[in-house]
């Protein structure tokens, strides 16, 4: 017991010695400020420019449809699609020049008999003769005649065309409706066709993203993108207003030759494609894009001589995990990408800079440990 208490009781105690505060190791990246042009994002469906209905103007038999009027089908402009059965009309013709020639035949007796009334008066006396004399109203009568003649005669021959079923312009077939053989009378629908001259594409664009565009995106050069292809529109009009449900604003872009019929695009587009466009905005002379997460308040931290510096910036814009900066920072500052909880004006780092073949060192080495435990393990085992 004596012993006990006299070696207790000259004990030491520990020897205190202060803890070294060891800096954080960051991870940072070289800051390049270049020309930047910001994107907005969008989608929407290629639909034509003109969708039209083709209704008959005139009724009759289809006697006639052609190979290319099927759903599918591309037709150029003046393509015959239809044919109605056109004898009744080409007799309605027939008998509308027949009666223009004998109204044009009764003015003309008319007029002579005018004409003879007036001679016949002067050798009676040298008085002023009536209208009705010298027989005006019969020839007014006749000139109506001959005018109501012609009138029926254009309309019979635009009949006669009208059986002639044309496509108003280039445009694939969207929809047929007759066959040969079926009637159709005035209204009814023969087929609708879809304009391949030009594509349009409606594009929401939510208001917050107006300012960057520039002149509200009119103009503006369009990259749509489907599946592994592109192609290249431009924005033509604003809707002009704001859509009840979405509350978004509709552009519209345009693009020339959607099926590459006539065009150097190797690729078509057809209508009702789903596509992804990027609609090219403002451009700011000098500018970093940087993880969103190193902005905090305003600031964003840089290592400079192995300490942090904590600048003021100026954010563009936010770009889902990115941030836009356009003033603050300087081609070749060290921004700071390692999320420390309080980063701190001067505050003590390392950093080791980056370099492109330290993973594979790390690898090279890491495997080349393995091999050793591996060799090792096996002489171990034929010892055994």
């Amino acid at each position: 017991i004596v012993i006990a208490a006299v070696l207790v009781t000259n004990k030491k105690p520990p020897e205190k010695k202060k803890p070294e505060k060891t800096p954080p190791y960051v991870s940072t990246e070289i800051i390049e400020m270049t020309p930047y042009t910001f994107e907005v994002r969008s989608q929407g469906l290629v639909e034509p420019r003109y969708q039209t209905q083709l209704v008959a103007q005139v009724s009759g038999e289809i006697v006639e449809v052609a190979d290319a009027f099927v759903r599918g089908g591309i037709v150029k402009k003046g393509t015959v699609l239809a044919q109605i059965d056109p004898f009744n009309y080409e007799v309605n013709l027939q008998q509308a020049k027949a009666n223009l020639a004998s109204a044009r035949a009764a003015f003309i007796l008319e007029r002579a008999q005018g004409q003879v009334a007036e001679a016949e008066w002067k050798k009676i006396t040298s008085a002023e003769p009536s209208e009705l004399g010298l027989r005006k109203p019969q020839q007014e009568q006749a000139l109506a005649g001959v005018k109501a003649a012609e009138a029926s005669l254009r309309q019979a021959e635009k009949d006669l065309q009208r059986t002639q079923i044309k496509a108003p312009y280039d445009a694939i077939i969207g929809v047929r409706n007759v066959s040969p053989g079926g009637f159709v009378s005035l209204g009814t629908s023969i087929g609708t066709l879809m304009d391949v001259a030009l594509a349009e594409v409606r594009l929401p664009i939510n208001k917050n993203d107006l300012p960057y565009l520039e002149q509200r995106g009119i103009q503006a050069e369009v990259t749509l993108s489907s599946q592994e292809h592109q192609w290249q529109a431009r924005i033509v009009r604003d809707e002009g207003v704001i859509d009840d449900d979405t509350r978004m604003i509709f552009l519209v872009a345009q693009l020339n030759d959607p099926y590459a019929l006539g065009s150097s695009q190797t690729e078509p587009l057809p209508f009702g494609s789903y596509v992804q466009a990027s609609i090219a905005g403002r451009e700011l002379a000098q500018a970093a894009r940087i993880p969103r997460s190193t902005v905090r308040d305003g600031k964003v931290a840089v290592v400079v001589d192995e300490a942090l510096d904590l600048k003021d910036v100026t954010v563009a814009r936010n770009e889902g995990k990115y941030s836009v900066i356009s003033l603050g920072l300087s081609s070749g500052d060290r921004l700071m990408t390692s999320a420390l909880d309080h980063p701190a004006q001067g505050m003590s780092v390392h950093f080791t800079p980056p370099s492109k073949n330290q993973g594979t060192e790390k690898s090279d080495e890491q495997e080349e440990t393995l091999n050793d435990a591996e060799d090792k393990s096996l002489t171990q085992g034929g010892d055994l």
